[in-house]
């Protein structure tokens, strides 16, 4: 029996959700690892574009930061900031974006700011980025987060990104698709071995649960193989 980690199913699942030729907003971390396992599977022909203003990067190691100099090397075209932003997001050019966070709602509004009070923080965190213009240009966004009850929050401490375009949450435990008609998460799919009892007692609200979930196929070997394959040489395979 094939064994993979949480990490990787969650990569796996946001990677098979990226179709051949998606222009995708890429982060560092699992955004990156989906993205990149899409590109050398499935779909070839996904277009990377980082922050740091690389655009059709194809690296063969996972960066380690946007900043990392084999995303220029590979890319197509190195554009400044200001442009990827301007021409490219605000510009409707982009398909899916990625996005994390420290907390989410029922509605997928995200808090990357504080944890506790705004004056006086129990947590400062690194705040809105480009978050909030993601979630409102792209036309999909996709927010990858382990699920806990910590995170997942009947009210956030902070809303720093309107959860208006989530298109869909990866968690460890399976993914959340917004109901079309209020706009609330719903779970629809569950990872195997996960279940929806689980997926209840990690939410900090009533978690309302699809009339039919499906169940997501594991990883494949070829698919880790792939995901694996990406990882810097110094970077240790962790199995559970």
């Amino acid at each position: 029996m094939t064994t993979y980690t949480a990490d990787e199913m969650m990569a796996v699942a946001a990677a098979r959700r990226l179709r051949n030729g998606t222009v995708c907003f890429v982060g560092i971390g699992l955004p990156s690892q989906a993205a990149n396992l899409a590109r050398a599977t499935h779909a070839p022909d996904c277009v990377l574009i980082y922050e740091s203003g690389t655009i059709g990067a194809k690296p063969d190691r996972l960066p380690l930061s946007i900043g990392d100099g084999e995303l220029a090397e590979t890319a197509d075209a190195v554009v400044s900031v200001p442009e990827i932003f301007s021409y490219w997001l605000q510009g409707g050019r982009i398909d899916v974006g990625f996005l994390g966070a420290a907390q989410i709602d029922r509605h997928g509004n995200l808090n990357s700011t504080v944890i506790g009070d705004y004056e006086r923080p129990k947590v400062r965190l690194p705040g809105a980025g480009g978050a909030p213009e993601i979630a409102a240009w792209c036309r999909e966004t996709f927010v990858m987060l382990r699920h806990s009850a910590r995170a997942f929050v009947q009210r956030l401490d902070f809303r720093t990104t309107d959860g208006a375009g989530v298109t869909c949450v990866i968690t460890d435990l399976g993914v959340l698709e917004p109901d079309a008609e209020d706009g609330e998460l719903v779970l629809t799919e569950l990872h195997p071995d996960a279940t929806a009892e689980e997926a209840r007692e990690a939410t900090g609200w009533e978690l309302r649960v699809a009339a039919e979930v499906r169940t997501g196929s594991p990883p494949t070997v070829g698919e880790l193989q792939a995901l694996r394959a990406l990882r810097p040489a110094n970077q240790d395979t962790v199995r559970v």
